[in-house]
């Protein structure tokens, strides 16, 4: 990759809490405007760096886009904290929004968003709270939310449980050890039934986010030194989230859950408060949330707003792989780049 600028400038979202953003950019100025890079939850913006041959941001920033990316309250550099999608929709993304258009002079945005950063960010959209943003990439999961049979029982069944007597979970406990008896019942039952790799984190974040083996990533997408690097990226996650997404997968689409009165109670109640453009990604093998939910959501999507939302699936991906994998610059980046490029 060129020499690039890099710099991180800390933003408060609109109920205090301190989260930041990272700006990469060439050393001329970008040919191109901003685009904001929305990570999932537990992780934090470097999941979109990976050393995986060439990651997005260097295509991005290689293709003259101002690239920003945002480390919201789900970020493990943000301290721990029980944050909901509600919160994330309407105090983190409006805030970052407006935080780069100031810093760049930018009347208007373009995002691309993984998972939770997906389905809060979609909630500022479909709300109105982010009218600076033109087009929208969604991978994963947005406005329906469907996951994998085992996935779900999971969910109705283990979480609500598991909530009470942990309040979160945390990968890292496949590396460091788990702290005190029920999550070392957790690690013995994940070190039981995963052997699909050596690496205690991956297993960790299989089990915490679905139940694939592996669960956010199919292993022959991987090079090694991502698989490895991987085991830096995943931190705590409050299951405050877990019980809100419970709550979407029973309705099958998204909520809110906290009353809020700047978002709606249901998001496909209404039409979409929104002017972009949304193109929606999927694994087709994605174990976490089920490719049929970007199908859904991009046909709810242009009935409400015909000829301005795409969709793409890619066949030999799953959930994060669509970012972290090998190939991912041949053969998933270039469709990102083209629809970031596309008139909204």
């Amino acid at each position: 990759m060129s020499e690039v600028v890099e710099r991180k400038l800390g933003f408060l979202t609109g109920d205090d809490v301190n989260c930041n953003l990272i700006n990469v950019r060439g050393r001329l100025d970008p040919a191109k405007g901003p685009v904001l890079l929305v990570h999932g939850a537990g992780v934090r913006g470097n999941i979109f760096r990976a050393p995986s041959g060439r990651n997005l941001v260097e295509m991005l920033v290689e293709g003259g886009w101002d690239v920003w990316l945002e480390n919201w309250r789900a970020s493990i550099e943000v301290p721990h904290n029980h944050w909901t999608l509600d919160q994330a929709a309407v105090y983190d993304h409006p805030r970052a929004v407006e935080v780069v258009c100031e810093q760049t002079g930018a009347e208007e945005i373009k995002a691309v968003i993984h998972c939770q950063g997906s389905t809060s960010f979609m909630m500022s959209a479909l709300a109105g709270l982010v009218p600076q943003v033109s087009t929208i990439v969604s991978n994963a999961v947005s406005i329906h939310t469907l996951v994998p049979p085992l996935a779900d029982a999971k969910l109705r069944y283990m979480i609500p449980e598991t909530a009470k007597l942990l309040g979160y979970l945390d990968p890292q406990w496949g590396r460091t050890g788990a702290p005190w008896v029920v999550p070392k019942l957790v690690d013995a039952w994940i070190r039981l039934v995963h052997h699909e790799c050596h690496n205690g984190v991956c297993k960790w974040a299989s089990y915490t986010y679905g139940a694939g083996h592996p669960t956010l990533w199919l292993h022959r997408n991987l090079n090694e030194a991502t698989h490895e690097w991987l085991s830096d990226e995943f931190g705590a996650v409050p299951l405050t989230f877990f019980t809100q997404m419970l709550r979407c997968v029973r309705a099958g689409h998204l909520v809110s859950v906290e009353g809020n009165p700047r978002l709606p109670a249901d998001f496909t109640a209404q039409p979409p408060a929104t002017g972009a453009r949304v193109v929606f990604l999927a694994g087709a093998r994605n174990n976490c949330f089920r490719a049929e939910s970007q199908r859904i959501s991009h046909e709810w999507y242009d009935q409400h707003a015909p000829g301005r939302s795409a969709l793409h699936v890619f066949d030999d991906y799953g959930h994060l792989d669509v970012f972290m994998g090998k190939d991912a610059a041949a053969d998933v980046f270039p469709t990102i780049l083209a629809e970031l490029g596309a008139p909204a």
